[in-house]
């Protein structure tokens, strides 16, 4: 990625927002800038194709641009407030931030990742606040957290394929065959394969 980025741009941004006092973090900060014009130009890339032309093009199909809507969505440098373009026929689906979504990736895997380590959701709010600037419900959090237990939940409960997974019996004073431990390891090797696919 550093290939793609001109250190000259970003020295001069850098060294602008520093001259007329704008912090690189923070509320109002040069990455919660950059965050906003990016998110923005992406989706303004997205419309373009979902409607096949650009900004004041005429077309035969009448679905154009109407206008944008103000949506603030929690980022990885914070709340950020963006313009979502929409179309006159309401058939715009943005990828890049979803409709009815608030959150975008980096902040679910946080949460979860704070989860796994035993936090409550009381204090990964606060961390959250304090990271990020940004009031994260201990209702949004348990939202998250419930969607990946209920994943795991399916997953746990599939049917398995019959006939893949050996089971092995042993009785005491048994002695293993050969056969018997290659099978073993097969079992081992196809409980690393779920695992992996999972």
């Amino acid at each position: 990625m550093r290939d793609a980025l001109d250190d000259q741009l970003i020295s001069q941004l850098v060294g602008r927002a520093k001259a007329v006092g704008i912090q690189l973090t923070g509320e109002g900060g040069l990455l919660r800038q950059l965050t906003k014009r990016i998110l923005e130009s992406a989706l303004e890339g997205e419309i373009t194709g979902h409607l096949g032309h650009e900004r004041h093009e005429r077309t035969e199909s009448g679905n154009v641009r109407n206008g944008t809507r103000s949506k603030t969505v929690l980022t990885d440098v914070g709340p950020v407030e963006i313009e979502v373009p929409r179309d006159r026929a309401g058939s715009f689906e943005p990828q890049i931030v979803k409709k009815r979504r608030r959150r975008l990736n980096g902040v679910d895997e946080m949460v979860l990742s704070l989860s796994a380590r035993g936090l409550t959701h009381g204090e990964i709010s606060a961390r959250l606040k304090e990271v990020y600037g940004a009031e994260v419900s201990k209702t949004t959090i348990s939202t998250i957290t419930d969607k990946v237990i209920d994943g795991m939940y399916e997953w746990q409960n599939r049917p398995l394929d019959s006939g893949r997974f050996p089971s092995v019996v042993a009785t005491p004073g048994w002695s293993p065959s050969d056969a018997e431990v290659s099978a073993r390891s097969l079992a081992a090797v196809d409980a690393q394969e779920v695992l992996r696919t999972a």
